[in-house]
């Protein structure tokens, strides 16, 4: 067979009973501009010395967490939305799932590359027997309607999504600020990128990774600086704390992080250098 059309592996991690997987949804283009703290010809360096081709390219990842008798995916992606990602589904299938074996998503937080994929072009759930965990700080602020008047005309689009994927999946949505969401995985707040933004830790057997949802969007520049924030942080000195005290803890604990803009591989670990950082993907 030719190497060339041979798909590669999905990167997988096995946490004692739980298989995660980072499942793709392709990319999103946004510039060096947005950056805080930072030159972007600066930035622009660090990543093409890390070996990036596109630097203002930003992959987007899902995680696909399987054990315990549970079918979890930690958000859904972009969904083509803006032309941003798209490729969740097919990535789902090559890993086994359709999208009604996904029986619980969970929610890092509601900006559109993250709950695009949850409806179709009809605006029907695409993961129609999934309960949908969200931290209710996050639903109140997209919810609130002085927010929405506030809002220019970019954030209203995202307004409007976030109500759209809340409506379709009322049924079947719980709220949870904190503590164990099932068996072996935790929510861990980590505001500042959105108001309820969260990660979820998961636990089993001696062995624990992070997700982190997007405390980078750029890992190369924002793993080595943590003070630049960009312009998607609706606090972007809290989400600069937040990152910087994240780092600090995933290096000292050894754990495993995992991120929506981590990379396509979608693992790493994190070396603490001086007052810096730094990663490596973990194969």
């Amino acid at each position: 067979m030719n190497a060339s059309i041979v798909e590669r592996a999905l990167p997988t991690l096995q946490i004692g009973g739980f298989l995660i997987q980072a499942i793709s949804d392709g990319h999103l283009t946004a510039s060096l501009d947005l950056l805080s703290h930072i030159d972007p010809a600066e930035a622009a360096q660090l990543q093409l010395k890390a070996g990036v081709s596109d630097p203002s390219s930003i992959h987007i990842n899902t995680y696909l967490v399987r054990g315990k008798g549970r079918t979890i995916l930690i958000d859904a992606g972009a969904g083509g939305i803006k032309g941003w990602g798209g490729e969740l589904r097919g990535n789902l299938l090559r890993a086994g799932v359709q999208p009604t074996d996904v029986d619980t998503i969970l929610l890092t937080h509601a900006h559109p590359d993250h709950v695009g994929g949850l409806l179709d072009a009809h605006g029907h759930p695409v993961f129609p027997n999934a309960e949908l965990l969200i931290h209710p700080r996050e639903l109140s602020f997209w919810e609130d309607d002085g927010n929405l008047a506030r809002s220019n005309d970019r954030a209203r689009g995202n307004f409007l999504l976030a109500r759209q994927v809340f409506a379709g999946y009322r049924r079947n949505l719980r709220l949870l600020a904190e503590g164990d969401v099932l068996p072996g995985i935790s929510m861990v707040p980590l505001p500042g990128h959105t108001p309820g933004h969260t990660g979820y830790r998961v636990e089993s057997e001696g062995r624990s990774a992070l997700i982190w949802g997007d405390i980078v969007h750029f890992p190369h520049i924002q793993i080595a600086r943590p003070d630049v924030s960009i312009a998607f942080d609706q606090d972007p000195q809290r989400a600069a704390a937040a990152r910087s005290a994240l780092l600090d803890m995933v290096s000292a604990d050894r754990l495993i992080a995992a991120g929506m803009h981590l990379g396509e591989l979608g693992f790493a670990r994190i070396q603490r250098i001086g007052r810096r950082y730094a990663f490596t993907y973990a194969g």
